[in-house]
């Protein structure tokens, strides 16, 4: 059986993006998240360029596709995108066997997750431009 209400169906003033199979655990990716909601979009893109953790790279990629999309798709401004909303979900889990000691084995859980960014055009008085 399906979902019995409708997708969620996003403002006039906002783009999304889906990153889904990325090869870490949701948890890692939640810190990485963590560090892009709510700050501006440009902002944001250059504290992933500069992040060390290994998973930041796709999620730059996710955010620059929500970018493209809110470019391409809707007409919004990219000067005046903020990440509105950017969260985390599990998916696939591979699941390996390790040998260990008297012919026993130990199981090695390799987890994938799903992350979507929204971001969102906002008026000029919000984002702190010209009155």
């Amino acid at each position: 059986m399906g979902k019995a209400s409708k997708p969620r169906q996003l403002a006039d003033n906002e783009a999304k993006a889906v990153g889904r199979m990325i090869r870490t655990s949701p948890q890692k990716l939640n810190l990485v998240a963590q560090l892009i909601r709510g700050k501006k979009a440009e902002k944001a893109v250059a504290d992933l360029t500069f992040s060390r953790r290994r998973v930041s790279g796709e999620v730059k990629k996710v955010l620059e596709s929500a970018i493209a999309n809110a470019e391409n798709n809707h007409d919004l401004d990219v000067d005046s995108l903020v990440v509105a909303e950017a969260y985390v979900g599990k998916n696939l889990v591979m699941k390996r066997f390790r040998p260990r000691a008297k012919g026993r084995a130990a199981r090695i859980i390799k987890p994938f997750s799903q992350l979507t960014i929204i971001v969102r055009e906002m008026e000029e008085t919000q984002a702190g431009g010209e009155a």
